[in-house]
């Protein structure tokens, strides 16, 4: 078999299967030895002025030429993966948090522990615990991280003094029955709603670890969503929707699944709650009423919303003199300074400790994001994502919205997806022995 079949023959093994191998050698001419490439996602010309931001300050701190690859989000794994099979990837990638297990578990990203251990300079501590946590896998550290925030509730002010009803407190998570009972009854008029989320297993999880569930059991080779902790979390929102009406409806499985809904009817001001993480904060800003945010209610376990955050990481494929080059620019753009030009655009919290914050007032709980990583307020719960998460998202991505539809009930919702959701968990198991072989 000649060398281009073969090529041929992994890129499109590796775009049907989500497969990614790193060390392959690339045939096309890229920028010259010496450049700092590196790979982000980036929706919007707002994006772009951050990340050209970021390219200037690399040119001035390490005195080498920069060179970014902007990917829209919805594209960029994709476009990554078959980088990484052609050898074409940047020097450092951008990692989402739920691409980090991914691409750890194939190999087509490195451990850092070894350059961090040989850094006598570089300060792990000054990032955030969930962040360092969502960026590890098997113990291993795959990325340094640039943001992370927590999953928090949005009230529209105007709205709750329209009815009387005072600001909850910024420091005192409300209660899941607080919640209910204040949608249900900000639902009364026509067009007013109390309460809007995705329904998705994205937003769904914050409640499930509130509940003190998971997706995923202990061992990490099954489904969890039957325990009576994610049933009960499931429950609880799907009641908001299909039982309580408090929820803008949902008409059909295409409007379910479309993302941006719930931002989009809270900006339209009939709506009194809205969870979303603080990445949204820019496109609140322009709502034509007061308000604020909160920390996420609590449940049962307490407030235990999900942590997201994003990390850059080195292909494995990267060696001799361009890891040294990579490790400095990984260093870079995870700086202090480099992470300022972040929060001072706004589009996230920083993952250090020593950054700015992205979250000023107005309106005026802004810092609880700052706060909620410190475990001063509320608590947070890293995002827990297996190393197929793309395929589990996908299968939640269509069943779950039947639920939210009222069609199925959850426990028919969750008896429909378990099956298939227990085969992705034992393939998760066994790709993360297979890593722990590896690195044996």
């Amino acid at each position: 078999m000649s060398s281009s079949l073969s090529r041929r023959t992994l890129l499109r093994r590796t775009a049907a299967g989500g497969l990614a191998v790193a060390g392959l050698s690339g045939c096309s001419t890229g920028p010259p030895p010496g450049t700092a490439t590196w790979s982000m996602w980036s929706n919007g010309p707002e994006e772009g002025k951050v990340w050209a931001a970021f390219g200037e300050y690399v040119e001035k701190r390490m005195h080498v030429k920069s060179v970014s690859t902007l990917t829209p989000s919805d594209s960029y794994a994709t476009k990554l993966d078959l980088q990484l099979v052609s050898g074409t990837a940047s020097l450092v990638t951008g990692i989402n948090g739920w691409m980090v297990p991914t691409y750890a578990a194939r190999g087509a990203h490195r451990p850092l522990d070894d350059l961090i251990a040989d850094d006598p300079d570089f300060d792990l501590d000054d990032f955030y615990p969930a962040i360092r946590s969502i960026s590890s896998f098997a113990g291993k550290t795959y990325g340094i991280g640039f943001d992370v925030a927590p999953t928090v509730l949005y009230y529209n002010k105007t709205l709750l003094d329209k009815h009387g009803i005072d600001p909850p407190s910024p420091t005192e998570p409300m209660t899941w029955e607080t919640l209910r009972d204040l949608a249900i009854e900000l639902s009364g008029p026509k067009d007013s709603y109390g309460f809007t989320c995705g329904p998705a297993i994205d937003d769904l999880v914050s409640w499930i670890y509130s509940a003190g569930g998971n997706v995923i059991n202990d061992k990490g080779d099954a489904s969890a969503l039957d325990a009576p902790e994610a049933r009960h979390a499931i429950e609880f929102v799907i009641d908001l929707f299909v039982k309580d009406r408090a929820t803008p409806p949902i008409t059909n499985l295409v409007s379910a699944k479309a993302s941006g809904a719930a931002l989009s009817n809270f900006l339209q001001g009939n709506v009194a709650f809205m969870q979303n993480g603080p990445w949204q904060v820019l496109n609140v800003r322009k709502a034509p009423f007061e308000w604020d945010i909160v920390p996420f209610p609590a449940g049962p376990a307490g407030s235990k919303p999900r942590v997201s955050g994003s990390s850059f990481g080195i292909p494995s494929g990267v060696k001799g003199s361009d890891l040294d080059l990579a490790w400095r620019l990984l260093k870079t753009l995870t700086s202090t300074g480099a992470l300022d030009i972040y929060a001072k655009a706004g589009r996230n919290n920083p993952a250090r400790r020593s950054s700015g914050s992205a979250f000023t007032p107005p309106p005026a709980n802004l810092g609880v994001v700052q706060k909620i990583l410190k475990g001063e307020v509320g608590g947070g719960h890293p995002f827990d994502v297996t190393t197929n998460w793309n395929r589990v998202r996908l299968l939640m991505g269509q069943e779950l919205p039947r639920a939210f539809l009222g069609d199925l009930t959850v426990a028919e919702t969750i008896k429909n997806i378990n099956p298939r959701l227990n085969v992705l968990m034992r393939q998760h198991r066994d790709a993360v022995r297979q890593a722990d072989r590896r690195g044996e």
